[in-house]
């Protein structure tokens, strides 16, 4: 686990070294936050690497379900949400906004990080192949094939489709779009994702319905058409 950063942000901080300790001598990098304000910082203005956040729910400043979603507009990181809540609401809260996994207190350390292991475990393997519908991403080669017949895309074009597929289902906006695959300092023209999702559009043929514009919002990879081949 070589230079693979965990955020742990919980206002208390025995959970804090408890969870430090069992990841370190897994393998981890490990960072703290002690609330919702000092895990944004980190994560968005420090230029730290952070490769999971492993997240409490009940924290002072900003809470954890607001952190969450801070994260998912530009982030795909893996997300734990911690909590001595065991509510069926709030674990499915938690996954609607886009957590991965959901521990509730007490907890094992050694079952949490092995948790932590299992995540990391797929996100890896997955990381080598990226599938939606008829559309395989090699992500190795950096090249994109629709029904095993390859397209060319330009370098903007795939990562376009990367960041649709990684946030498949959720309506984005053009101006997350833009900071995402643009990056954060880009000064763009908003017309530029549109160009560039009308390209791409093209380039998925009679498949382009696979991404759907959202009035007033921006677009939608539509999980409803992904087992519509």
């Amino acid at each position: 686990m070589k230079n693979t950063y965990v955020l742990i942000v919980d206002d208390e901080f025995r959970i804090r070294k408890l969870l430090a300790e069992f990841l370190t001598r897994e393998g981890y990098k490990v960072l703290e936050a002690e609330d919702g304000e000092e895990a944004l910082d980190i994560l968005f203005e420090s230029g730290k690497k952070v490769d999971m956040v492993i997240l409490d729910v009940m924290m002072p400043k900003y809470d954890g379900w607001f952190v969450l979603e801070r994260i998912r507009e530009y982030m795909t990181i893996p997300v734990v949400m911690l909590t001595a809540r065991s509510d069926e609401y709030d674990q499915l809260k938690g996954f609607k906004l886009g957590a991965d996994d959901y521990v509730t207190k007490p907890f094992s350390p050694s079952v949490l990080v092995a948790r932590v292991n299992k995540i990391f475990s797929k996100t890896n393997k997955d990381a080598s192949e990226i599938n939606f519908g008829v559309i395989r991403i090699d992500m190795a080669a950096r090249k994109v094939y629709v029904k095993e017949t390859e397209v060319n895309l330009t370098p903007k074009e795939f990562e376009l489709l990367r960041y649709f597929i990684d946030n498949k289902g959720l309506a984005l906006s053009r101006d997350k779009i833009l900071n995402a695959v643009w990056n954060y300092d880009y000064f763009g023209d908003l017309r530029t994702v549109d160009t560039h999702v009308k390209q791409l559009r093209a380039k998925l043929g009679k498949y382009s319905y696979y991404l759907s514009t959202v009035r007033s919002v921006g677009y939608r990879l539509d999980i409803e058409n992904e087992i519509d081949n």
